[in-house]
């Protein structure tokens, strides 16, 4: 896509940008000289996250931008404020306010701890509020002004509450925010909406969440990027209250050609959490594996256990260093314990339940299906199919584990 010129000039303040999205939207920006102010906290190099606000305004300043780095933890008022100010002192003043630092943290109720749960509400709820607030007074004097939350349409399905009850209500909290605010802020003419991607996409998060394989399902951020930057170039006037959806806001512009912002070309894309498409997504892709490749009746958790229990060895069990219980359903119920934490690892069956790192309760056809590589347990998760109770860490791991043995199952 290419630039309008249409952000020359013009002062972007965008907070958690020293990564992923945020930082793409003010790659994006500063190709047509826009000023981007940078409020995030990674001041040091991160062992597993890439990028700190430094690294980052420095490709800002290539890409034709300027840019101020702020050390913000966007929890501290003061460090708010104080970034706000020396964006007005440095720049004279604020005409776009991207909401896009959140936290994350995919437990149940009674697994999510309090510190989990207020930092998710401290961030992504509080933290957008008091970022709005803060530069409310500076967008009003702006001649177009827009305030975009990177956060979800309203769905208020159970499915999206059901297994992470804690992170949905903290990131529709974001969402609220341009409920109210576009009504709000209408007769001053700012814009408020919000932005959310049709699929997941590859950032530092998702690796985390749901590791190589759902970063091969991914978009690249380049598509955000680009969604945002047409958003902008909207009359706020006119343009507000919205809960736009990246690749449509690309499509109403013009832009068809998405198959350049697939981070692997030609592989089947994740569904992003909250859209309806994702509850259909696990049956679409469980179907289509049926169909090109009818499995034997010896596809079943014991035939798939089988042929686990013959690829393990200390390796593995070094690598992993935990426990698994399987609570299967369906057509061929049964309890299943993985061991992958003492010796050369095992698989062995029971009737009661066991104590594990980490309990998993789904249905015996989906279970083979993911570990056969035809359903992502991300996605199963996602759409209430997997119950996952325990150290999600070590259930990443295994996820990891499934994506290497699927070839041999």
């Amino acid at each position: 896509m290419l630039n309008t010129g249409k952000l020359a000039g013009r002062t972007l303040f965008i907070t958690g940008a020293s990564r992923g999205i945020g930082k793409a939207i003010a790659l994006r920006a500063a190709q047509d000289g826009a000023k981007v102010v940078i409020a995030a906290k990674t001041a040091e190099p991160h062992p597993k996250l890439p990028g700190t606000v430094y690294t980052a305004a420095k490709e800002i300043e290539a890409a034709g931008g300027q840019c101020l780095p702020c050390i913000v933890d966007i929890r501290e008022d003061s460090q708010l404020e104080n970034a706000v100010d020396q964006a007005v002192s440095k720049f004279g003043g604020i005409d776009i306010l991207v909401n896009n630092a959140s936290a994350i943290h995919i437990t149940g109720t009674t697994a999510t701890p309090m510190k989990r749960y207020d930092l998710m509400m401290d961030i992504n709820t509080r933290g957008t509020f008091l970022a709005s607030k803060l530069c409310i007074p500076h967008l009003r004097k702006s001649s177009n002004p827009h305030i975009l939350n990177i956060s979800p349409p309203l769905n208020l399905k159970p499915t999206w509450f059901a297994n992470h009850c804690a992170y949905t209500m903290a990131k529709y909290g974001m969402s609220l925010c341009v409920l109210g605010m576009a009504e709000e802020l209408k007769e001053v003419g700012i814009a408020v909406n919000a932005l959310w991607p049709r699929t997941s996409i590859a950032t530092a998060a998702i690796e985390m969440l749901g590791g190589e394989g759902a970063v091969r399902m991914s978009r690249k951020p380049d598509i955000m990027a680009d969604a945002a930057y047409l958003i902008f170039t909207q009359n706020s006037r006119k343009y507000t209250g919205k809960f736009l959806i990246d690749d449509d806001v690309l499509k109403q512009n013009g832009i068809t050609d998405l198959d350049q912002y697939a981070n692997v070309p030609g592989e089947k894309l994740l569904p992003d959490y909250f859209l309806d498409e994702a509850e259909n997504f696990q049956a679409e892709w469980l179907q289509e594996g049926q169909e090109q490749d009818q499995p034997p009746p010896s596809d079943s958790p014991q035939g798939v256990f089988s042929r686990v229990e013959r690829l393990l060895s200390p390796e593995i069990v070094k690598q992993v260093g935990a426990t698994y219980f399987f609570i299967v359903g369906g057509a061929h119920p049964g309890n299943w314990l993985l061991d992958l934490k003492n010796g050369s690892g095992s698989v062995s069956t029971t009737e009661s339940e066991i104590e594990a790192n980490v309990t998993m309760k789904m249905d015996s056809d989906n279970l083979v299906a993911m570990f056969k590589g035809k359903l992502s347990p991300t996605t199963a998760f996602m759409t209430g199919k997997l119950k996952i109770s325990g150290n999600l860490a070590k259930a990443m791991a295994l996820e990891k584990l499934m994506g290497q043995m699927k070839s041999k199952l």
